[in-house]
């Protein structure tokens, strides 16, 4: 999804007079009657941000879009492979659940 920044092709740093001529080009490129959908994205970022309490107001109350599949790479990606070979797997498949270590892993101590 797009800002309104990238919608009306300004920086985010741009002022009101770069904001409203960047609008009216692109109002001028994509009038109403050819696109209104594309004319109704363009009205909708310019609406958004063409004065300084509206920008302000944006940057406040607009959450950003979260690009998932990235966020879940991150996550995932490891910088090494772990180390898992025959022996931790036996180790792993024998763990007697009277373990005190295993105990103490999964239970917390008592605040008294």
């Amino acid at each position: 999804m797009q800002t309104p920044y990238q919608i009306l092709d300004v920086a985010v740093d741009a002022n009101d007079v770069e904001i409203k001529q960047a609008y009216l080009q692109q109002v001028k490129n994509n009038p109403p009657d050819h696109n209104q959908q594309q004319f109704q994205l363009i009205h909708d970022a310019y609406s958004a941000i063409k004065d300084h309490k509206s920008r302000v107001s944006h940057a406040l109350f607009t959450l950003p879009t979260a690009n998932f599949d990235s966020v879940l790479d991150k996550l995932l990606h490891t910088e090494q492979a772990p180390d898992f070979n025959a022996e931790s797997l036996h180790k792993l498949l024998t763990i007697d659940l009277e373990d005190a270590s295993l105990i103490n892993a999964f239970t917390r101590p008592d605040k008294t």
